[in-house]
């Protein structure tokens, strides 16, 4: 089992260990302290001796920030927990921030107390996150105060060891490009900005361009490191020795001198000495790796990572493996779909779901031979009133049966060799309300829009967000996620920097893979979420047109629940879209399915409307 299912958190630790750290505020010389969601890679996800907000608080989700000061102890989410905070949190001693409205820096700019000393640990920021906190500060006439250590791990007495995961090699026929080729582009990037050298401080792109995986933290295969390389293509490592082993360190000695990460900073010290120009990405790059280069006598050169860019743009071997990888995992979901079909919903719990759809994931991947590495995030599965909660995680504690008559959501995505995958479908547990159905259809009108949609060069994801959210908004309804984030190569799930939503100005280029996710959700009745991934590619020239246009391609495979579709919110043309990718799924994933009662139920499910 990849998905562990702990024990909700117990509110009543928050109170206690906020007021402990509290009392170190006076040695420290500060009046609060921030606590973010986030480890010295500045990752979505962080390793357990890193879960600093999650012991602090219980509060569990993948995104948010607690300030805690002498008086006030706040947690900043965004809309995809507020409902999860107020289930773990101690509401005595916690009260709610809106972390994409009022993040921290603007609510000390409009609520901090004069002269407020706010306290940081620098390797938990980054160079912007410093900039913006100490705007806010200047407006409250406080000061920013970096400290030498985090008092949260001097209180943290049952701290977990830090992660050793052994790292592999992606194989050029995976990867599609060598290693020494990237890090020939990487030095390019260097010189073209007239730099000395290159920090790369992003896990995901350090295993990008030396081609390798690692497993230091959950779900996501990216080894916990950081690299130099310079302007002349020599490349330094700074990675745990225990963690390189065989194969691994042939591959990384052929191309890097390797460190130990304790290394880093007389390295750096090094390669900024003289007043050498060294390229940080500032929203990545922690704020004690850019004072330490200019402590140095180095010039910080703020500029996008150069890898992020090259590895959100898939090559062709990336993109025919993450299509082979969601046919087969098209076949997983669809032996759990007709399995969950086959019970009688209060015989299933949200728990038994998430284990059983991994059992189908890890029985395909042995008969294909190419096994699941792992899932690509914790398994969302929702029933009824669960499924409002738009980032619920099931624990032992809220763990509950399916009832016939609800609807039932499950998100879960898996990790393979040869690509990840991330999808979404809300089913029905017999007869539904037809306002549910209604609202499932408006929601399948946005995800048709969004995969039918055709535009030029130069739109971004917010040019497209609007799409998706039409339907729903002449209903009156919306939701408060984006449309759909970037997703790696058996990397992160949640890959940058490409999204679809209000606020992404990246614009949208041939190879990019994400996500087309719209929903709705009532909080304590019913949540509906449809998601495929897509790619991004050129489309063949429209005749009468003026501009080249680009389109989407389909990559997910899987039947979309037609018992909950009404046709007559249908056009048309969203009626043929979803007898063509029901086709295309029958035709796809019918030769992977052997057992007679699963085909007839694929032919049912996939039924012309």
């Amino acid at each position: 089992m990849f998905q562990s299912f702990e024990t909700t958190s117990s509110p009543a630790l928050g109170p206690a260990r906020v007021e402990a750290l509290r009392a170190r505020f006076d040695a420290l010389g500060i009046d609060g302290f921030l606590v973010p969601r986030a480890d010295e890679f500045q990752g979505e996800y962080v390793p357990a001796s890193a879960e600093r907000l999650a012991w602090l608080t219980g509060f569990t989700g993948s995104a948010g920030i607690a300030l805690i000061l002498r008086q006030q102890a706040i947690v900043f989410v965004d809309g995809r927990y507020t409902t999860q905070l107020v289930q773990q949190v101690d509401q005595a001693t916690f009260t709610a921030g809106d972390l994409v409205g009022e993040p921290p820096h603007k609510w000390i700019a409009a609520h901090g107390s004069r002269g407020l000393r706010l306290g940081i640990d620098p390797w938990l920021h980054s160079g912007q996150d410093v900039a913006r906190l100490e705007a806010a500060l200047s407006a409250c006439g406080g000061s920013l105060v970096i400290l030498d250590g985090n008092p949260v791990d001097a209180l943290w007495q049952d701290r977990p060891a830090a992660p050793m995961g052994v790292v592999s090699v992606q194989q050029e026929q995976h990867a599609g490009r060598p290693a020494a080729e990237k890090i020939a582009a990487m030095a390019a990037a260097v010189a073209d900005k007239a730099a000395n050298a290159l920090l790369v401080a992003d896990p995901s792109s350090i295993a990008w361009i030396f081609n390798i995986r690692g497993a230091d933290v959950p779900h996501t295969p990216h080894p916990l490191a950081r690299a130099i390389i310079t302007a002349e293509g020599a490349a330094e490592l700074f990675i745990e020795p225990a963690k390189v082993l065989g194969e691994a360190a042939s591959h990384l000695d052929a191309l890097a001198t390797r460190h130990e990460p304790a290394a880093l900073l007389d390295r750096l010290a090094v390669h900024a000495a003289g007043g050498r120009k060294i390229l940080v990405d500032g929203d990545i790059a922690s704020i004690a790796l850019t004072r330490a280069i200019a402590a140095a006598g180095g010039i910080v050169v703020e500029a996008a990572d150069p890898a992020r860019l090259p590895r959100a743009i898939k090559n062709a071997v990336e993109l025919r493996g993450s299509a082979e990888a969601h046919v087969q995992d098209g076949a997983a979901m669809v032996r759990f779909l007709y399995w969950l079909d086959s019970q009688v919903p209060e015989s299933v719990t949200e728990i038994s779901a998430v284990t059983a759809l991994e059992g189908f994931r890890a029985r395909v991947g042995e008969s294909l031979q190419n096994p699941l590495k792992d899932i690509s995030f914790d398994t969302i599965s929702g029933a009824g009133e669960h499924g409002a909660v738009i980032h619920y995680r099931v624990t032992t504690e809220t763990d509950r049966r399916l009832q016939a008559g609800e609807l039932f959501l499950i998100d879960s995505g898996a990790q393979y060799v040869n690509g990840t995958t991330d999808i979404t479908r809300t089913v029905a547990l017999g007869a539904v309300p037809e306002e549910q159905k209604k609202f499932f259809t408006l929601v399948l009108k946005g995800m048709i829009a969004i995969s039918a949609a055709r535009f030029p060069k130069g739109t971004r994801g917010c040019d497209l967000d609007p799409l998706a959210r039409i339907a729903l908004w002449k209903a009156g309804a919306e939701y408060a996620h984006g449309t759909g984030h970037g997703v790696g190569s058996y990397l992160s799930v949640h890959e940058g920097p490409q999204r679809i939503s209000r606020v992404s100005t990246q614009e949208l280029l041939p190879g990019m893979i994400l996500s087309n996710e719209p929903g709705y959700y009532r909080p304590g009745a019913f949540g509906i979420r449809i998601e495929n991934l897509i790619y991004v590619r050129e489309l063949e020239p429209i005749e009468g047109g003026d501009l080249p246009m680009m389109g989407f391609e389909t990559l997910t495979w899987c039947p979309i629940d037609r018992r909950l579709i009404l046709t007559a919110l249908l056009t048309a043309e969203e009626r043929a879209w979803i007898d063509s990718y029901h086709a295309t799924v029958r035709e796809k994933l019918a030769p992977l399915i052997a057992e007679p009662d699963v085909r007839d139920w694929l032919e049912r499910a996939t039924a012309p409307l």
